[in-house]
Order: structure tokens, then sequence, then C-alpha cells
């Protein structure tokens, strides 16, 4: 009875699986924030349903960080499911500058675990726009690819 207890404990540890889960952060360039102006990160998840019909899902969190690279305020949290997008935004008063204009940076960190099939393909942008009209300043877009099943930024899209 002793061995046969030893060969299941041991047959069972073999057949566990560890997950790891891991997170990987993007940053766009630094951009200049003027004091009417309010800056925007916003993220889209563009993957659909696995064939084995996992729904797509991303999760993650935005953040901002000014030039000496320290946060500004806390990050927050978004999960997107498939077509669905989150945005952030941060105005020039929450910057913490003293002068009219300031340098920060936007950063979008995708939380991924390694034995997950969830898919999830999530792309992200910073726009800057007029605080008051809603005039669009700047616009840019992630390029390197926040793609696949449990995995995190890539080289690019193809």
């Amino acid at each position: 009875m002793t061995l046969t207890l030893a060969a299941l404990t041991a047959a069972g540890a073999f057949g566990q699986t560890t997950s790891t889960t891991t997170t990987r952060s993007f940053s766009f360039p630094p951009v200049g924030l003027g004091s009417s102006e309010t800056a925007q990160v916003s993220v889209l998840n563009s993957a659909t349903a696995s064939a084995s019909g996992a729904a797509a899902s991303c999760t993650g969190s935005i953040s901002f960080v000014n030039a000496s690279g320290a946060a500004i305020g806390t990050a927050t949290s978004f999960t997107v499911t498939s077509g669905q997008s989150f945005s952030v935004s941060l105005p020039f008063t929450k910057v913490g500058a003293t002068g009219l204009r300031s340098e920060i940076v936007g950063v979008v960190s995708l939380t991924t675990t390694s034995t997950s099939n969830v898919p999830c393909d999530l792309a992200a942008s910073l726009e800057t726009y007029d605080t008051s009209t809603g005039a669009t300043h700047l616009h840019l877009d992630q390029n390197a690819g926040y793609e696949g099943q449990g995995q995190g930024p890539g080289p690019g899209r193809n």
C-alpha cells in the first residue's frame, strides 16, 4: 500500500503544469503636454475567439510617467474582450508640473499567463487634445504588437 501511494503521488507530480504570469510593458515616446491639453492612452482588443472557443480577452494596466520616470498618479487596470476598447486620460492639471508644459510618457502593460490559450491582440494609441474643445493635437499608434495567445509585445504585426 505504501508503494502504491508513493507511485500515485509521483505520477501526480509529473502531471502538474506550472504556469507563469508575466507582465510586459510598452512605452510610447515622450510627448510634450501643454497646460491646455489632456493626454489619453487607449487600447483595443481586436482578437476573436479561438478555434477551441476560448473568448478573447486582454488584461493589463495603463499608466503615465514624467520625464524623470516617476509615476504620475496610479496605474489603471483594464480587461478588454473582443472588439472592446478602454481609455485613460491625464489632464495637464494632474501632471504636477510647475510650468506651462511638461514631458510625459504613456505606458501600457499587458499581463499574460504562459499556459493560457486566451486570444489577445492589443493595439494601443496615445493622443493629446485640447481640454476645452476636444480638438486632437497629436496621435501616436503603438507598433510593437501585443498579440498571440498568452504572449506579450512582439517585433511587430505581420
